[in-house]
């Protein structure tokens, strides 16, 4: 293979890390992206610890990618994204609109499905739920990608993950390019969800409990052999105390207002996602306030879980669908994220006292969503 030739164009950035640890051969454009092509003369981790800091400051993220032919040094402008319109967001979001209008009118507003098959239209008076249940997702996730394009790092517009009952979402995502770039931008990536999911839920909260109740009608009463229990977290109790208002009526023809279960899927998903494991954010978090030993904690939450629901099961004598199973899945869930564990960032300079306490704080506001038997289907 022959060596690079001078003629390079001066406009691509060639660091002198590149030259020290990276046996350059062949270098390409496309558009943007420019294709460094050769051999890494250390470990990908090493190589990349020592590259990252001159392209970024240069205006560049880079990745290492390796083919049959040899190993390629991606760089792309800081927070370039594919142009055009990104259909795959905007058709799970809109198919998401759908399912939590389904959703919501059949399960929360009490719509009979032969109103729905007559005047699918109906679904529209589920629209407040909807509202509720999006808002705070992707109030969070919009935290997560303001700070994302803040640090440079190339993330994704959000994916909303359309579902069934019992909100019509399994909530949404974004996905992350490229190496993160320092524990501080780590931190507040991880952190800007969390902190904005909890504002965006306690309004929600706030303007549900607000509202009149839903009058649940009496063939919903007499044709009900159970029901399913969403039981009030510490910080929705809070709430409803401080505003006078009931979360519960001993009227069984009334219920909360459907928004308030937006409030509730907020606290829950805000609860799971501070899990400091893997790629959650409470992993990220966690990683970027202690560092490696965030890998030991990791590994004690599977545990935990499981404790959770071998109590409930052997102790309180609870069922699989009272909680059991949804702590015993979470902790598969967490032990394989674990695995994994979250991102790791190039400077591994510690975090100052303000970011520590803040991390702090969030997961304290995180445990007052914490509930242990979040919940149960129970007979009526």
């Amino acid at each position: 293979m022959a060596e690079i030739e001078d003629e390079t164009p001066t406009s691509v950035p060639r660091p002198e890390a590149l030259e020290s640890f990276f046996y350059l051969v062949d270098v390409q454009t496309d558009g943007e992206t420019i294709r460094y092509l050769g051999e890494s003369l250390v470990p990908e981790r090493a190589l990349l610890q020592q590259v990252t800091p001159a392209f970024y400051e240069a205006g560049y993220e880079v990745d290492l990618r390796r083919n049959r032919d040899g190993d390629v040094l991606v760089a792309r402008p800081i927070g370039t994204r594919p142009s055009g319109i990104p259909w795959l967001n905007v058709a799970m979001f809109l198919a998401t609109i759908v399912s939590t209008l389904f959703v919501g009118a059949y399960g929360w507003y009490y719509v009979p499905i032969s109103a729905i098959r007559s005047n699918p239209l109906v679904l529209l008076q589920a629209w407040p739920f909807t509202a509720a249940v999006l808002g705070v997702l992707m109030t969070h996730e919009l935290g997560h990608y303001v700070a994302g394009r803040y640090y440079g790092v190339n993330v994704s517009l959000p994916y909303v993950i359309p579902f069934i009952f019992p909100f019509g979402t399994l909530g949404a995502i974004i996905r992350m390019r490229g190496q993160m770039p320092s524990r501080r931008a780590l931190f507040d990536i991880g952190a800007a969800g969390p902190i904005a999911g909890l504002i965006a839920t306690v309004i929600v909260t706030i303007i549900g409990l607000s509202l009149d109740p839903i009058t649940v009608p009496e063939r919903v009463i007499q044709g009900s052999s159970e029901m399913i229990v969403f039981n009030d977290p510490p910080l929705l109790t809070w709430i409803a105390e401080a505003l006078g208002r009931p979360t519960e009526y001993g009227d069984p023809n009334q219920s909360v207002h459907p928004v308030v279960i937006g409030g509730w899927v907020g606290m829950f998903f805000t609860l799971l996602n501070l899990l400091p494991v893997g790629q959650l954010d409470g992993g990220h978090m966690m990683r970027a306030m202690i560092g490696r030993r965030q890998e030991t904690l990791a590994s004690i939450v599977p545990g935990v879980l499981f404790v959770f629901a071998g109590y409930l099961y052997w102790v309180l004598d609870y069922g699989l669908n009272e909680s059991v199973g949804l702590w015993a899945f979470w902790g598969v869930f967490a032990a394989f994220i674990a695995v994994n564990g979250p991102a790791s960032p190039l400077d591994e300079s510690e975090l100052g006292c303000p970011r520590l306490l803040i991390g702090i704080l969030t997961f304290l506001l995180g445990a007052t969503c914490f509930m242990l038997v979040p919940v149960q289907i129970v007979g009526a």
